[in-house]
């Protein structure tokens, strides 16, 4: 089986999976490779860049916590939140017993009634960034995943779906087989003598 390694901009009130019993759109609106699963998830009222593989092995992989990589995001709330509030979430937030690690943050700018907002995180918690923005009393109205570890959203427009070649796949995840870190091997028995050779 070939493994196939795709990029989606997985756009806004999609599920990100391929069946829904109430006949909501899916993935498979605009996915038509078969076999294909998501590297992670998007909540169905966020958009933005989703990994999808038949790669089970690298699924599994890249979804461990130990991978740590960072995840961006475009973030639009109703309100503004000041410096001070700002470092509190860089610093970590507690929010209905359940604590989230410091994020980066970056305030872009204030459009009205709303602000943006550039947020960095590792941990991918359910809803985490919903969750800890409404510990200021905020609520998000629009949430894009701009990247997902070395993976852009780059140009690609909702719905689109963009191939990673393989070769591109090494380099980015700095291994010579993305699906599995490099074995060691055991060193090899020495080899035995070779009997002397008999003259005459």
């Amino acid at each position: 089986m070939a493994y196939r390694y795709l990029l989606l901009y997985k756009p806004y009130n999609v599920l990100s999976q391929f069946t829904d019993q109430a006949q909501r759109v899916t993935l498979k609106d605009f996915v038509s490779i078969p076999d294909v699963y998501a590297v992670g998830r998007l909540d169905r009222d966020s958009e933005g860049l989703l990994l999808l593989t038949n790669d089970g092995a690298l699924k599994r992989r890249l979804e461990l916590p130990s991978t740590g990589w960072l995840r961006k995001y475009r973030v639009r709330i109703k309100g503004s939140l000041s410096e001070a509030k700002l470092d509190q979430l860089r610093a970590g937030v507690t929010v209905d017993g359940v604590t989230y690690q410091g994020m980066q943050v970056t305030f872009d700018r204030q459009q009205g009634a709303n602000a943006w907002l550039t947020i960095g995180l590792r941990e991918g918690k359910n809803r985490e960034l919903r969750k800890a923005l409404s510990a200021f009393e905020v609520q998000v109205n629009r949430l894009l995943r701009l990247s997902y570890g070395p993976f852009q959203l780059g140009q690609l427009k909702a719905g689109e779906v963009e191939e990673v070649r393989r070769r591109v796949l090494r380099e980015q995840l700095g291994v010579s087989d993305p699906r599995a870190e490099k074995i060691k091997r055991p060193p090899r028995p020495p080899r035995p003598p070779r009997p002397p050779r008999r003259r005459g």
